[in-house]
This record gives structure tokens, sequence and C-alpha cells, in this order.
């Protein structure tokens, strides 16, 4: 059997996404800058994609940006809010992906900002407190908070991390890549001014995403070279992925209530038979379904004498999981995210992550091997 529980860092390409974007490569082909009949044919393809995912949004087409991924929206959101708006200084956690994490300590290292980081807590959860602490006792910042920790699971609540910046005039960015397809976002509501897609995270293709940004901020582009996306960001518009950057994230809202089922009870399932096949085992992040993101499941096992061959093991079983521990020095490569909250470095742990396509068999087989896998190595 092969099982894929690696869908937080890429989920396979819906086969309508496929379809939808098959029937563009087939014959529309125009570049969508000219003003001849094959370039408008495309322009209407991207600006019919773009009215459809503000549309799921609850914003308007005008502050959609198509990017590259959520990496390329990421340092567009932070480079250019923090120099376009003079700011001196961020505010974010250590848990961030790093397409955030260095970019920032990057413009730290430059001497452009002074970067302070938010405490979390054993879960990972924010202490909006400190938030609060660190935003009054500073000049104007720049707030730079995931959603949902891409290897805990853990969320933020944005509406109240919104409502804290709002109090304080920051000016608030949110790397909603795991969640974005996989809960609804209104963002008439929410008091954000940067958030960011990649189609890849939602069963649509790799290397394109979207820069969400709110009106009411303004910002320079990072990319010249054109007057693409309304002079925003010059390079000629990646326009098959932007069609199915549209679709998947169209079938992702029409499903969404039956696959939040599916998965939770996927995820709730496996947490059941981990519990119950394999002594010792403890989880990282909220495992509270109203805290923490559905689609991830990370897995702290006990210590092992194989532990760095755990998910080489699970690969030869024919299952793709990801993950580390938590970096036992400074020289270590292992998992900031882990080390941040203060797991064991000596526990191996696994980060399980699913989507609408997987099975309980599936976990069957997954925690059947993990069972195996301790014991030899007890």
């Amino acid at each position: 059997m092969r099982v894929y529980f690696d869908n937080a860092a890429t989920t396979a390409l819906d086969p309508e996404v496929l379809k939808e974007m098959y029937k563009v490569m087939e014959g529309q082909f125009g570049n969508p800058s000219s003003i001849h009949s094959h370039g408008r044919e495309v322009r209407t393809l991207i600006e019919r994609s773009r009215k459809t995912i503000a549309n799921l949004l609850h914003t308007s087409p005008a502050e959609i940006f198509f990017t590259s991924g959520g990496t390329e929206a990421d340092n567009t959101a932070i480079r250019c809010g923090i120099v376009d708006h003079k700011l001196t200084h961020a505010i974010t956690t250590k848990l961030e992906h790093h397409a955030v994490l260095h970019t920032l300590q990057a413009m730290e290292k430059a001497g452009v900002i002074k970067l302070s980081y938010a405490d979390v807590d054993g879960n990972g959860n924010v202490d909006y407190d400190h938030l609060e602490t660190l935003l009054k006792d500073n000049d104007r910042s720049f707030v730079s908070l995931m959603h949902a920790n891409n290897e805990l699971g853990t969320i933020t609540d944005l509406q109240k991390a919104g409502d804290i910046c709002e109090a304080y005039n920051a000016i608030f960015h949110s790397d909603t890549v795991q969640t974005v397809g996989h809960y609804a976002h209104d963002l008439s509501k929410l008091k954000v001014h940067f958030m960011v897609c990649a189609a890849h995270k939602l069963h649509g293709p790799k290397g394109v995403g979207f820069l969400h940004v709110n009106h009411k901020v303004k910002i320079n582009p990072m990319i010249y070279g054109g007057s693409q996306e309304r002079n925003m960001r010059g390079g000629t518009e990646n326009v098959y992925g932007i069609v199915g950057l549209a679709k998947a994230l169209e079938l992702a809202y029409a499903e969404m209530d039956e696959h939040q089922r599916h998965i939770q009870e996927l995820k709730s399932y496996m947490i059941g038979k981990l519990k119950q096949e394999v002594p010792g085992v403890e989880f990282n992040g909220e495992v509270d379904p109203s805290k923490s993101l559905y689609t991830v499941l990370n897995v702290s096992f006990p210590a092992m004498e194989m532990a760095d061959m755990l998910l080489f093991n699970l690969d030869i079983a024919g299952i793709s999981a990801s993950g580390g521990s938590a970096c036992s020095s400074g020289t270590d490569i292992g998992s900031h995210v882990l080390t941040a909250i203060g797991a064991n470095p000596d526990r191996p742990s696994v980060r399980f992550s699913f989507s609408k396509y997987n099975t309980k068999e599936e976990v069957d087989y997954t925690v059947n091997k993990l069972r195996e896998l301790c014991m030899v190595n007890a």
C-alpha cells in the first residue's frame, strides 16, 4: 500500500482542476498583455479568475494580486509593507514559516527594523497580552502571525489579533497558506491588511498563488519589469496556473463542509488509534478541534535508538509523511517550531497531514507500521 500523509507540504492536483487548465493550454495561448483578440481572450480568463476568488473571499477583485505562490506573496507583503510605510519595528513569533521568519530576520540584520517575538505557549498559541505589550511599547509596527501553523496545526484567532493590531494602528499580515480553501475567510470582516495563498495547498497547481492587499494600505511592487497585475507585479502572468487556482478554490468552497467532516474524522480516528496501539505517544500542538487545523497532526514518539530513521522506515513501508525533532544544540538542523515550544529533542516527531483523498484504511496501515517500528526500536 502507498499512503500520502504529507498534504501540508503539497496536495494532489484535483482532476477537475487539471481539466480546466488543459482547456486553456489546448487552445488559448495569447499573451494577456497583447491588445489583439488572442491576448484579450486570455486577459478575460485572468480577470474572471480574479473575480471568482474575490467573490469567495468577500473582497474586491482590485485587492487580489497573482503571484508565484505563498513565499513571493509573503515577501512582497513584508518587504513592501515595512519599507513603503517607513516602519522600523516588526512583531512575529518564532513559529512562523521561514518565508516569513527569514525575511524579517534578514531585514533586521540589514538594519531596516527592530524585530520582536510575541510569546507562545507549549502548544504554539500566541500570547495576545504580550502582543499588545509589544505594540504598546514600540513605534507603529508591522505584525506577522500565521493563521495556522504548518507543523503543529495550532490556529491563531485572526479576529482577535486584528482587533489588537487595529487598536495600535499596526499593519497586520497573516500567512494563510495552510487555511485558504480549508476555512472560509470573510475579508469584509477580518481586520487583516495582507493575506496569502498557494494553490498547491488546496489541490491546485504548483507555482501560483495570490496576495490580498487591503485597500487601506498602498504598496509599491517588489518585482518590476512590466505593467502586469495593475502595475503591482512585473512579468507575464501564469495563466494556466491562475485558472487552476480559481477552479481549485471554487471546488474547495463548494465541498468545504463535507471535506472538513471527513478529514476531522480521520484525524480524530488516528489520534485514538495511536493512543491505543503505540505506548508513550504524545501530540505536539493543539489537538482540540476548535483550536487546531483539522488537516495536521504532529505526533511525538518515545525516544528510540534509530529515531533519525523513523521517516526513512515509513517511506520504505510506502508511507509519505514529514517531521523531525527539536534542535538539541545550536548546530542541529531540527524543527525551529518544535524547539520554540520546548519539545523534547530526544523524541522523534512526525507530521501527518490529511486531504479529502485519505481513508481510514490508510490510517490503520500507518498506525500498524508505527507500532512495529516503535517495538523494534524500543
